[in-house]
């Protein structure tokens, strides 16, 4: 671990959970704890490894049911030994209990059980130390059904830690009432922790391939928990330490000094970082293209990539969106091709690896995709795709190839030998396995073109030539709307603030502080206006697009706003009141994106205003789209109907 412990110290970092499968700190060499303490870094374990004890160590020993109900002395012995091992070295010591192997305890269990399992912890830990259990740290991680028990009443001492959980896929499950942390409140001695992932092997989905951490979101899902007073304990799940170096180096710069990195220059973090690895020369473009990278592979993690993501018919989606990674891959390669001799190597492993990899990965699918289509439509051209899917299946593999053996002269070997193909389940797959693909005789027709059938009819000319700014139209029975590019913003004591690149497609608009909780909604709230334009009339569907933020204040309603179109009297929606729904919020993590519809009434063509209330904070709205009825299905939604626009 000592290279560990360096490379913390170099992030400003202090503060480790040791690997917890396979593996038990403590014990498999005596001088860890003691190297540790040497570097200053403070100790701890994983949510599932109470009183300094690994997991791995009870397997070790066998000792018996992981159940205090049938096995309790055991239990306390085994502690006893972890506040033992701990010695006069600094340690954040983890409580509670969870069920063996990172599983809930049984169905019997109960706040009564784990709040007397909590006291006896304490016994041991005030006997051992021979100083009231106060005067050690510790954390209470509520992770998982660990919550549960938390929203049900069960209380720790005020000394404990809280340490709150996102869900495993980057947003926050639950934050202290904001009340607790403002001026004459009563402060909790031990204060309050986030405990985050950048991987994670679970469900939906494993994601621990690449690097699939969009900073933005980060930035803001973690503004937002030290904004509602977390700031005892951090600490994130990088998994594989190698494909992670951006999201650790910003995370723990991020921990280091909060008043640095805020909403309006976010977007530079990316560029200094580049600077620190690569020099000045180059900075802004790596800079650029690691933003880009972020957002794009942030949309679905490559796990759940499949040929049917990205729509072959649509808007023109699956080419469009390999157009724009094909585009990332060229800049990549142009500054690799400039960058000096004694960079390449890192140059190959923090960005054209992950580039490259990525798009190859969505070039296999969409050509999958191809092969399907037109081998059902019995076209020649299917044979084509199917060579070329079989060609970026064998490139992944050449790029894992390249990384593992000959990166370095191979110092970084099986850093990539993550499978990240063929999933069926959650779990990940023993092997990588090829998509099937089809071949189709000679005496089949050949055309290689994917027809698209649009009306090609848009609103434009019915905006008057003078007029200026983020004017929206209809396109084909649509709007769509970029939701940080609106034409009117009333503040009311809040600022409207855009969040760069937190979008699928591009920004994100929310309002700060993001303390401020209107609670109920009344006109005097704050609104975003959007002016469109349209030439349908009748029922149109709104569906306004959201980042998966949970409901954190475990509120019955959920997070909430407004919209309505003209004067009309506006709607009040909730946004994610069936987040302990896990199929429904299985859906939001794996598209990355929460869809909430309204309907509304136009009565005649023209000009139109779009009125988009804030009723609760941290809501992060990223795009809308109204449908007249004829909108078609797409991963991304159709790109933005603006006058202005180069998508239009």
């Amino acid at each position: 671990y000592e290279k560990v412990f360096e490379l913390l110290l170099r992030l400003k970092g202090n503060y480790l959970w040791p690997a917890m499968w396979g593996n038990a700190f403590n014990n498999d060499d005596t001088l860890n704890p003691v190297m540790a303490n040497k570097y200053g870094i403070v100790m701890g374990t994983s949510h599932q490894e109470p009183m300094n004890q690994a997991t791995e160590e009870w397997r070790h020993e066998h000792k018996g049911a992981w159940n205090y109900q049938t096995n309790d002395i055991v239990l306390r012995a085994f502690w006893k030994q972890g506040i033992k091992n701990m010695d006069h070295r600094e340690t954040i010591v983890t409580i509670g209990m969870r069920g063996n192997g990172d599983m809930p305890m049984t169905e019997g269990s109960n706040i009564a059980l784990l709040e007397k399992i909590v006291a006896d912890q304490r016994k041991i830990i005030a006997k051992v130390t021979g100083k009231p259990a106060s005067e050690t740290p510790q954390d209470w991680a509520l992770y998982k059904e660990v919550q549960d028990y938390y929203d049900k009443g069960m209380r720790v001492p005020d000394d404990v830690t809280l340490l709150f959980s996102d869900d495993n896929w980057g947003n926050l499950r639950r934050l202290p009432n904001p009340d607790s942390h403002r001026e004459n409140a009563k402060p909790r001695s031990g204060g309050y922790g986030i405990y985050y992932h950048f991987d994670y092997v679970g469900g939906p989905r494993n994601y621990k391939w690449i690097n699939t951490n969009n900073i933005a979101r980060v930035w803001e899902q973690m503004h937002l928990a030290y904004s509602y007073g977390v700031d005892k304990i951090w600490v994130v799940n990088v998994g594989d330490l190698k494909p992670m170096e951006l999201p650790i180096s910003f995370f723990l710069d991020y921990a280091w000094n909060t008043k640095k990195i805020i909403v309006d220059n976010i977007g530079n973090y990316y560029t200094e970082w580049a600077s620190q690895q690569f020099g000045q020369t180059y900075a802004k473009q790596i800079g650029d293209i690691l933003q880009k990278y972020s957002q794009y592979i942030s949309r679905r993690k490559p796990e759940l990539l499949s040929p049917e993501t990205y729509s072959l018919l649509n808007y023109d989606e699956a080419d469009r969106v390999i157009k724009q990674y094909q585009q990332l891959v060229a800049e990549a390669e142009k500054i690799n091709a400039e960058l000096p001799a004694e960079y390449k190597d890192a140059y190959f492993e923090l960005v054209l690896f992950p580039v490259k990899a990525f798009v190859n990965l969505n070039e296999l699918y969409v050509a999958v995709a191809k092969n399907r289509k037109l081998t059902s439509e019995n076209n020649m051209a299917a044979n084509k795709y199917a060579d070329e899917a079989k060609k970026y299946y064998e490139g992944d593999s050449l790029l894992s190839y390249q990384y593992n053996h000959e990166l370095a002269n191979g110092k970084w070997n099986h850093m990539m030998d993550q499978t990240h193909i063929g999933y069926t389940y959650w779990q990940q797959p023993p092997f990588n396995k090829m998509p099937e693909v089809k071949y189709v005789s000679d005496n089949s027709k050949k055309d290689e073109s994917v027809k698209i059938n649009a009306r090609d009819k848009t609103s434009e000319n019915l905006i008057p030539k003078k007029v200026k700014g983020n004017i929206f139209y209809e396109k084909n029975g649509y709007v769509s709307i970029e939701a940080a590019n609106y034409s009117k913003a009333v503040n009311k004591q809040i600022k409207w603030k855009a969040i760069p690149g937190i979008g699928k497609d591009g920004d994100g608009i929310t309002t700060f502080p993001v303390t401020d909780n209107k609670k109920i909604f009344t006109n005097g709230n704050p609104y975003l206006q959007y002016e469109i334009y349209v030439y349908d009339t009748g029922t149109v569907k709104l569906d306004a697009y959201f980042s998966p933020t949970l409901n954190f204040e475990n509120d019955s309603l959920g997070l909430q706003y407004a919209i309505s179109i003209d004067n009309k009297k506006p709607q009040i929606i909730s946004i994610n009141k069936e987040d302990k729904n896990e199929r429904i919020w299985g859906q939001w993590v794996s598209s990355n994106i929460i869809i909430k519809s309204t309907e509304h009434q136009i009565s005649k063509p023209g000009k139109h205003t779009v009125t988009y209330w804030m009723i609760s904070p941290a809501v992060v709205l990223q795009k809308m789209v109204l449908d007249f009825g004829e909108l078609k299905p797409s991963y991304l939604g159709p790109p933005e109907t603006n006058i202005n626009s180069k998508n239009k």
